[in-house]
């Protein structure tokens, strides 16, 4: 089993604390309600800052690669390491790497252990997704376990993981995903659910349309506003 690549970690970290602002780490701590400090590095600098450390310390392997991004995530100290460990994990040169199906324990875990909106968010879009694509016969059942897993964070990975997908996305898997979680009132699945139909109604509005029309009762109004707001509701035309 291939270790982290520990030059690598050091190396990331020194790159990020080069470019830090402490008078943005505050405001950026507080905007999302975080109790992982952070350094204070947007993302543009961030993707920068980045860029040749991760081009410069190239990973052997898939095993490698996975315990590398695992450790850069589970020792962070500050959030933009996080985000720096899913950057590494979405990597362009590790794509092959990404879409192995032992890929799928290291963005669950990723899922679970970030616990809020903006790294599941991004794990399940951008690492679940395409995982979900090259292997849909093995990942299917398990984001319908997902949709119905104690842990929202989950259960919201499994609502979103479709999107970008466009014509390849699987409408009754979306569809378990979102019925299984409409009933449920917490803000972030309502919104999840708006957030997949509206994405899948650029590809086919009439399927969102009618998905909305046939289970009005079942969709909170946070989920039918957010599913219909790119869709134009034909206008009632009366005549005198």
């Amino acid at each position: 089993m291939s270790a982290a690549d520990t030059a690598l970690i050091d190396a990331v970290r020194a790159a990020l604390r080069a470019v830090a602002d402490p008078a943005k780490a505050e405001p950026m701590r507080a905007y999302l309600k975080s109790s992982m400090p952070f350094l204070g590095v947007p993302k543009p600098a961030r993707t920068a800052a980045l860029r040749p450390v991760l081009r410069d310390h190239p990973l052997p392997d898939a095993a490698g690669w996975r315990a590398t991004v695992r450790t850069l995530w589970d020792d962070a100290t500050y959030r933009e390491e996080r985000y720096a460990a899913t950057q590494l994990a979405q990597l362009r040169p590790y794509a092959a790497y990404a879409i192995q199906l032992d890929a799928l324990p290291l963005f669950e875990h990723q899922i679970v252990s970030g616990a809020w909106w903006d790294h599941v968010d991004d794990v399940a879009i951008h690492s679940v997704g395409p995982l979900l694509r090259a292997h849909h016969d093995v990942v299917g059942p398990v984001m319908r376990e997902w949709a119905r897993d104690a842990d929202r964070w989950r259960r919201r990975a499994s609502v979103i993981c479709q999107i970008g997908a466009k014509g390849g996305l699987d409408v009754d898997l979306l569809t378990d995903a979102v019925l299984a979680n409409a009933a449920d009132r917490d803000f972030f699945l309502r919104k999840a659910i708006g957030w997949a139909l509206r994405e899948h109604s650029k590809t086919d509005p009439g399927w969102v349309r009618r998905f909305v029309a046939d289970h009005e009762a079942r969709l909170s109004p946070l989920s039918r506003r957010e599913a219909l707001r790119n869709i134009v509701v034909p206008s009632i035309v009366t005549r005198e």
